[in-house]
């Protein structure tokens, strides 16, 4: 089960976060600062996988963003690796090639889509079409409902 997914920058700006356990705010604080101070001190060459505490820590870079995930010890990092380029594939096929800015301006449909395939710490939908159709229909919604918004109530 992963316990938490983290998206910063290189200049160590925090963009999404999602955690599947339960943790107060200053815990989730000094993981995501030890989480930044691990990776991004690591060369570009290294491994992507880490030890820390009782956790596995998995992580890719892609472009200017930093994907990463806390797993439980039992969990299989390269799967973890997957959902990772799983989670960009999604990203990407909905922005068309993503980039930090669409992280920032569209976070709540970052945050959709994450939670379109993952639930719970767990893999929810395997299929990229799949999680498309809903993007498609959310996003369906969401014009609807502003167009229906927009008209005058008289």
């Amino acid at each position: 089960m992963i316990r938490f997914l983290l998206l910063f920058s290189r200049q160590g700006k925090l963009r999404l976060q999602k955690w599947y356990t339960p943790l107060t705010d200053r815990e989730k604080k000094k993981v995501i600062r030890d989480m930044m101070m691990l990776v991004l001190a690591r060369p570009p060459r290294s491994c992507s996988f880490l030890q820390w505490k009782d956790l596995k820590i998995v992580s890719r870079r892609y472009a200017s963003l930093y994907f990463c995930a806390g797993l439980e010890e039992q969990d299989n990092e390269l799967l973890a690796l997957e959902v990772l380029h799983r989670y960009v594939e999604l990203l990407d096929k909905y922005f068309g090639n993503v980039c930090e800015l669409d992280i920032i301006f569209n976070f709540e449909k970052a945050y959709f889509i994450l939670d379109e395939f993952l639930m719970g710490g767990e893999i929810l939908e395997t299929s990229k079409v799949a999680v498309g159709v809903a993007m498609e229909e959310a996003d369906t919604l969401q014009e609807t409902m502003e167009e229906y918004m927009s008209k005058p109530a008289y």
